[in-house]
């Protein structure tokens, strides 16, 4: 059983003092409301004070149980006492000297860190960015400086990004486009996770309109994130290796979502023992701070200095965050993630035998989804909204995903009696919808 010393000052299952929202939630919302931008979604009204674990805390005293983990961020928890001593600790020494115009260890430690932890054959360099969109945009980059090339294959359902370059590979929702165009030229989507797909990219898209000479890289996420947690089938990302072999093609690797121990492993693309040429990750790479990376096989990343910067990546603090983090990772929590994945694949298993209209699970380690389904066992998106704001109203966070999926993506700190006590929750909501 893992063991984490944690401030234990909040209880380990959801508590409600106030209805929801309380009255200084429902007061911030309204101030919120009138100055930011209508473009964010919020699925319901909550507003965190503070975390703990696998705990979050409202404004008003409510707790909840966080299943989402700032979006599969927290990887080792809300508050880390080890990464907010590693936060501390370099806040005092250093808070910002850009690494793209001078040097710091932080910076340096951490791609050495990286790069030994690559999946690459030999050696591999390190590209410092603040989000995965621009971790992705680099990609491009750098996929279309290497090879000389301009087209890129991406997968529908895929999601990179909502910047002008990731959001052109991105084809999650249309939503995230209209209006926006013309978007960067040369992108080509295809479906993801299938044979026939691929079958399709080689026996018709190759030969008619889409030369393989020209294509710089085929990106795709090991399982799709905002798709729906969508694992492909057996033998898709040994193809696509295959494939970009055989026409000199780059394979990027969004490992955004996916990557940093979630699924059990730090990059998901190690369950296919699969060789990117390139990976982009962010999110729980620094337990919360804005950091990403573009890992890269070391003779790819040659592009000359000033033909690629940014100001913020890679700065000191998110870098010893991220240090501690892949501490963390690897003594313990990617290991725990495998077994609490396990534990609550297996739960929701059981509540898919009584309640029919939720499918079985699908997932790796802590990515996990079910889809809702209607009675006919078609898609039930209104049905999945409902059952995450009834979540939010019993003291359970759940995001959604995919055409009506729920994910499963909490902190890789949690134990077995709070995932029982998410999939006892969940099944009261189930109930009380039959």
């Amino acid at each position: 059983m893992l063991s984490i010393s944690l401030n234990k000052n909040l209880p380990r299952s959801p508590r409600l003092v106030t209805s929801l929202p309380g009255p200084r939630a429902r007061d911030i919302v309204e101030r919120d409301r009138a100055v930011t931008s209508p473009s964010y979604t919020r699925d319901y009204p909550l507003v965190v004070a503070r975390g703990e674990g696998c705990m979050v805390e409202d404004v008003d005293g409510n707790v909840f149980l966080d299943m989402t983990a700032g979006i599969a961020v927290t990887a080792t928890g809300h508050a880390h006492p080890e990464v907010v001593q590693a936060i501390q600790e370099q806040s005092v020494k250093l808070l910002h000297m850009s690494g793209t115009d001078f040097y710091y260890e932080p910076m340096v430690e951490l791609a050495e860190n990286l790069a030994n932890r690559a999946p690459f054959p030999d050696n591999a360099r390190v590209f410092f960015t603040n989000s995965g969109a621009e971790s992705n945009e680099g990609a491009i980059k750098l996929a279309r400086y290497y090879t000389g090339r301009s087209l890129i294959v991406a997968f529908l359902g895929g999601f990179h990004g909502r910047t002008y370059g990731a959001m052109s590979l991105t084809g999650s929702k249309a939503v995230q486009r209209a209006g926006f165009g013309p978007l960067v030229p040369g992108v080509t989507h295809i479906p993801y996770g299938t044979h026939a797909s691929l079958d399709y990219l080689e026996k018709y898209l190759f030969p008619a309109m889409l030369p393989p000479h020209e294509v710089a890289a085929i990106v795709v996420e090991p399982i799709q994130g905002e798709g729906g947690y969508i694992v492909p089938e057996d033998g898709f990302l040994q193809r696509i290796r295959q494939i970009c072999d055989r026409y000199g093609i780059l394979m990027v690797v969004d490992e955004v979502q996916s990557g940093m121990g979630r699924t059990g492993r730090l990059f998901a693309i190690e369950h296919w023992g699969v060789m990117p040429d390139i990976i982009t990750t962010a999110k729980g790479i620094a337990s919360g701070l804005p950091l990403g990376a573009i890992l890269s096989r070391s003779e790819i990343m040659t592009w000359p200095p000033g033909s690629h910067a940014t100001t913020f990546g890679g700065n000191p603090v998110a870098c010893a965050a991220a240090l501690t983090t892949l501490q963390l990772l690897e003594t313990g929590l990617m290991a725990n993630a495998s077994h609490m994945g396990e534990l609550l694949q297996a739960g929701l298993t059981q509540l898919h035998e009584s309640f029919p209209r939720i499918s079985l699970p699908r997932g790796k380690g802590l990515m996990v989804a079910v889809d809702l389904l209607d009675k006919e066992g078609n898609f039930d998106p209104k049905l999945r909204d409902r059952i995450i704001q009834a979540a939010f109203l019993h003291g359970l966070l759940l995001l959604g995903c995919g055409k009506a999926a729920i994910r499963f993506c909490p902190p890789l700190v949690i134990d077995s009696d709070q995932i029982q006590i998410a999939l006892s929750i969940f099944k009261e909501i189930l109930s009380s919808l039959e």
